[in-house]
């Protein structure tokens, strides 16, 4: 029972990556004040990008490496067309999926449903041997490692130094940041770059290991949107929003299996993930933790103020001008 549970839940790790490496870069992005609502176009750009480059090559490193890059540049164009050009980042960003879904389904339209490289199993020496959580955790390609290893740095990056203070004040205060002597739109232009190069990794990690290969309409088509979800259902903060991918990645997992062994009505099944956010973000909003902060001591009060945030930063989507 134990090793078919592991099984199990090192299955949704593995199939959770993309998500979490999605969401954990539209968090840096949002926090720095930036919204790149191209998010679903870019993951399937980036996943035809990286499995054509990858084919052409035979190097599955240089098909992540232009993945990450189409990532990239995708976010830097809704900044440049706002900050540059004097363009609302939403609409930019609206266009820019349709554009780019509708790209890569017309520049990969010959190379569906072909073989291709693809990142191999590593199990880690010695901690695959752990009972229960080697199989779940230490077991799985070179892309499940770096996601473990990007969500730790982004808290530690975002809560303990000073380049995350930077990033949170322009997100939040961009004037007086700017009056402390940060530079708001370098900062902006930098968080949003490293944002989109993950989203560009999160695409590539779905045609080069977890759904190796590309395929018209993409697979991951949709998921660009869930990852925007869970950044708001995760309150901007990177553990959270680290579990809401896992957590959704399980019940979609559990809603598959449902499907298949019973004739439960798959659809009330497949919103259980959107219920959970949505009564998540009522409890949040209701006044409940501020009553728990007031109750709680000073650390319980941090933990809580820190983990259950809610609210978006106070200048997500606006544009800074210098005076």
């Amino acid at each position: 029972m134990d090793s078919e549970l592991a099984r199990v839940l090192g299955s949704v790790v593995a199939n959770a990556t993309p998500l979490v490496i999605a969401s954990l870069g539209e968090t840096i992005t949002e926090r720095v004040g930036v919204i790149n609502l191209s998010l679903d176009g870019s993951l399937q750009l980036a996943a035809m990008v990286a499995f054509v480059t990858a084919y052409a090559s035979g190097n599955a490193m240089l098909g992540l490496a232009a993945g990450l890059i189409a990532g990239l540049l995708v976010a830097l164009l809704i900044l440049f067309s706002n900050i540059a050009l004097r363009q609302d980042q939403v609409a930019v960003g609206f266009v820019l999926t349709l554009l780019a879904a509708d790209l890569a389904q017309f520049l990969g339209q010959n190379y569906t449903r072909i073989p291709g490289p693809t990142f191999p199993t590593i199990p880690i020496p010695l901690l695959r041997d752990i009972p229960f959580l080697g199989t779940v955790f230490f077991n799985h390609n070179a892309l499940v490692y770096f996601s473990f290893i990007l969500l730790a740095a982004t808290w530690f990056v975002m809560y303990r130094t000073r380049w995350g203070l930077a990033l949170r004040a322009v997100g939040e205060r961009p004037a007086a940041a700017f009056a402390r002597g940060t530079n708001v739109t370098r900062t902006r232009y930098l968080y949003t770059a490293i944002g989109g190069a993950l989203v560009g990794v999160a695409g590539a990690s779905y045609s080069l290991a977890i759904k190796a290969g590309w395929a018209n309409p993409a697979v991951m088509r949709g998921d660009g949107w869930i990852a925007l979800a869970i950044v708001i259902f995760g309150g901007w903060h990177p553990l959270r929003v680290a579990f809401g991918a896992y957590l959704f990645t399980g019940l979609r997992a559990l809603a598959s299996t449902i499907q298949q062994t019973t004739e439960f009505p798959l659809v009330l099944v497949n919103a259980v993930p959107w219920v959970l956010m949505i009564l998540t973000l009522l409890l949040v909003s209701s006044g409940l933790v501020e009553r728990l902060m007031l109750l709680s001591p000073p650390w319980a009060q941090r933990l809580l103020r820190n983990f259950l945030r809610s609210a978006p930063p106070v200048a997500l989507g606006t544009q800074f001008t210098r005076e």
